[in-house]
């Protein structure tokens, strides 16, 4: 018996949502060769990623085209417009300074604010852009990822947001970590949504909303961060409308149409330039 089969089908299927999501499809024959069972497990695990919503199932195989579910999967979203986040993030960083109580929602586009407050090997004293140039600093996630990015570092005040801890997410959720934030007020809230258009933030999932709503009430200052991909587009739920944003951050990958509508709409926001003065598609 196999090392996969030995540790239960659940591993196993966490690997295989990887390899789908790393090639972007494969056939059953293929992930049966490679995690060593049978086809008729391999289908079982299959049946079970497309209940989950992380995979599309076809005849004879796999695909990972996105669904409004996918998009939520942590380990989706952290393989996808890597150098645009990146380039949003930069500029966010600029405003943040010492002494602040900074709130960072369960976002990959945040998370990159999170690598750039955490300076390399987990101390204060390394690195252009890490957490010693703006300390002190008061940190507050619900974002498993940025926790445990942020724990070791010296110079931030790291408070984790409890609640229903989320494995699609990666993050804590419920009605408990909504009554923790309505507790705290911070200086600024960097927040992302799946979907911007019509004056309108959205995303997919209505726990996901609530959060995000006591989030922004919790902020004397809330800043949006988009990768161009979000803008014009819709999800099921209404977040905010984006008056509720003091400043929207977008990618220079955003198309002049696009931000045509941000403009009709009277929103406030800064194009910001990435590394290949372009969008990245990896």
């Amino acid at each position: 018996m196999s090392g996969d089969q030995q540790r239960g089908p659940a591993p196993r299927q966490a690997a295989i949502a990887e390899q789908v999501l790393a090639a972007g499809s494969a056939t059953a024959a293929e992930l049966a060769e490679r995690f060593d069972v049978s086809l008729m497990t391999i289908h079982r695990d299959l049946d079970e990623l497309e209940r989950q919503g992380l995979v599309r199932k076809f005849r004879g195989g796999v695909t990972a085209q996105p669904s409004g579910v996918f998009e939520s999967n942590v380990a989706y979203r952290l393989k996808t417009m890597r150098a645009e986040k990146a380039a949003v993030a930069d500029r966010a960083l600029r405003l943040i300074e010492p002494g602040m109580a900074v709130m960072l929602d369960d976002s990959t586009s945040t998370l990159e604010i999170a690598r750039r407050l955490g300076s390399p090997g987990g101390t204060s004293t390394g690195g252009s852009g890490g957490a010693s140039s703006i300390t002190p600093l008061t940190v507050v996630t619900n974002f498993l990822e940025a926790l445990t990015l942020l724990s070791s570092e010296r110079g931030l005040h790291l408070m984790a947001l409890g609640g229903d801890y989320d494995p699609l997410h990666s993050s804590f959720l419920g009605v408990s970590c909504v009554e923790a934030i309505q507790l705290l007020r911070v200086d600024i809230c960097f927040t992302s949504t799946s979907a911007v258009s019509g004056g309108f933030a959205y995303h997919q999932e209505q726990h996901i909303v609530s959060v995000k709503r006591a989030m922004l009430d919790s902020a004397a200052k809330n800043v949006l961060l988009l990768d161009h991909s979000k803008l014009g587009r819709v999800a099921l739920h209404r977040v905010a409308p984006l008056s509720r944003f003091d400043l929207l951050l977008v990618d220079d990958g955003a198309s002049a149409e696009l931000l045509r509508d941000l403009d009709e709409h009277k929103v406030p926001y800064e194009v910001c330039p990435t590394a290949t003065g372009g969008p990245d598609h990896d």
